[in-house]
């Protein structure tokens, strides 16, 4: 999924009021640590991941691998925080409105 600025904003501005719900550390990111990424973006659609000291991956080229396993987007990335989005596969279960796209003229 394609974000706009404006969306990608709005997204940061929800997330920055999270405490991040996973931290990938030393065992890097584990197939059981990529499946609950996974369950939590589906529940709430917007996860704020943080990176610990002790983890030896980079966290952008590690969000990259968390973004492709989950079928999410990624956000943002800020030193060792990740904020990934997903949106919800039914209308109903949506938590999150993005502010719309333009579209071109």
């Amino acid at each position: 999924m394609n974000l706009t600025s404006k969306q990608r904003a709005y997204l940061k501005s929800l997330a920055m009021k999270l405490d991040p719900s996973f931290n990938v550390g030393k065992e890097s990111l584990t197939p059981g640590v990529a499946e609950a990424i996974r369950e939590a973006l589906e529940a709430n659609e917007l996860v704020k991941i943080g990176v610990l000291k002790n983890c030896a991956d980079d966290p952008k080229e590690l969000a990259l691998v968390i973004a492709e396993r989950t079928g999410s987007t990624l956000v943002q990335v800020i030193g060792k925080k990740m904020i990934f989005y997903k949106e919800a596969k039914k209308k109903e279960d949506q938590k999150i409105v993005l502010p719309k796209a333009k579209k071109a003229e």
